[in-house]
Order: C-alpha cells, then sequence, then structure tokens
C-alpha cells in the first residue's frame, strides 16, 4: 500500500511528523476502525463517532511535528481521543440543555394569549404610523365597522378613494407587522439566551 519500508510504528510517526500523507494515511487506516469502536461504546452514537474520529486525526495531523515524540501512537490516540470525546458529551448536553431551557422558556412565555397580544400591539403601531387620512379610514372602516360609502360621506370623499385608501393601509400595515414580528422573535430569542 506504501511505498516505503515499514520497519516499525516509530518510522510511521517520525515520517508523519516530518508531513509525509502516506505515512499518516497507513497509521489512520490501521486505527480508524479500533478508535471508532473504542468511541462508539463511549457516545452509544455511530454519527457522533464517526465525526470525533476524523476530528482526532484532523487534530493530530494538524500538530503532526509532535507525533516524532510519540512512542505508543495507540495509546497517544485513544487518550486524545478519549479526551475529545468528553468534550464533545459535555458540548452536546449543554446544547440540549439549552435547548430544553428554550422550549420550556418558549412554552411559558408564548401562549395563544401573549401572541395575540403581541399582534394586537403591532397592529397598533402599524395603524399608528399611517397617514392622517389613511389611519381615519382604516379605523372608520375596520374598527367601527361602518361601510365604504358611510366612511365616505362622513369624510367628504368618493367611494372610490376610500377603497383605496383602504388597500395601501391594510398592505403598509400588513408590511409593518411582518417586519416587526420578526424582530421581536429575534429580541426574545436573544433575551433567553443572554
Amino acid at each position: 500500500m506504501s511505498n516505503f519500508d515499514i520497519n516499525s510504528e516509530n518510522d510511521l510517526l517520525r515520517k508523519a511528523s516530518e508531513g509525509n500523507e502516506q505515512a499518516f494515511q497507513h497509521l489512520f487506516l490501521k486505527y480508524h476502525n479500533q478508535l471508532g469502536v473504542h468511541i462508539f461504546r463511549i457516545t452509544n452514537s455511530i454519527v457522533i463517532a464517526e465525526e470525533i474520529v476524523q476530528d482526532v486525526f484532523l487534530k493530530i495531523w494538524l500538530s503532526r511535528e509532535a507525533l516524532a515524540g510519540v512512542h505508543n501512537f495507540k495509546a497517544y490516540l485513544f487518550v486524545i481521543s478519549k479526551n475529545h470525546t468528553l468534550n464533545c458529551l459535555r458540548k452536546l448536553t449543554k446544547e440540549r440543555q439549552q435547548k430544553q431551557l428554550f422550549e420550556e422558556h418558549t412554552a411559558r412565555e408564548i401562549t395563544p394569549e401573549s401572541n395575540i397580544n403581541i399582534y394586537h400591539s403591532l397592529l397598533d403601531d402599524a395603524i399608528d404610523h399611517l397617514p392622517p387620512q389613511q389611519q381615519l379610514v382604516y379605523l372608520l372602516s375596520r374598527h367601527e365597522r361602518l361601510k365604504y360609502i358611510e366612511v365616505a360621506n362622513k369624510l367628504n370623499i368618493s367611494h372610490e378613494s376610500v377603497k383605496k385608501y383602504l388597500q395601501i393601509a391594510t398592505s403598509s400595515i400588513t408590511s409593518f407587522v411582518q417586519v416587526n414580528l420578526k424582530k421581536d422573535i429575534l429580541i426574545f430569542i436573544i433575551a433567553i439566551f443572554f
């Protein structure tokens, strides 16, 4: 498989430490299955075990100069992998705890009532941002439930003007609510984690 004589593992380690990819590949092929089985026993996850094996060998390759001083590669490999595995498991546990806290917090905080309150608050703000004539037409039509012709007579404008003002106002309100709802959700998520 390799083009050079393999006298010992120490020779492979020395050559790998000098940047010889074939020597490193030989070490990888020799140990990756054993290491994967070992990590699988700790994590009980094939996906995590495969990721850790790749991470460990990448870490070793990136600091390959240290391989020249290693006398028992298998022990060295298993110590590094054990430490990396424990770090990964701690990280996963922390992520699961944060996810659970987030879900519990959002379950408490985001109820149908709070969603309605947020929506109504945004709707009120959106109406407040309308130009005065659009705002008046919208409130008379939607809140006082006046018909187009009644709004037109009350404001002394045409039926078509009422219709046009309502279309523009509805579009503006919808856009305002959508944009600001995304911002409110983002602010809420940031507040939970920080």
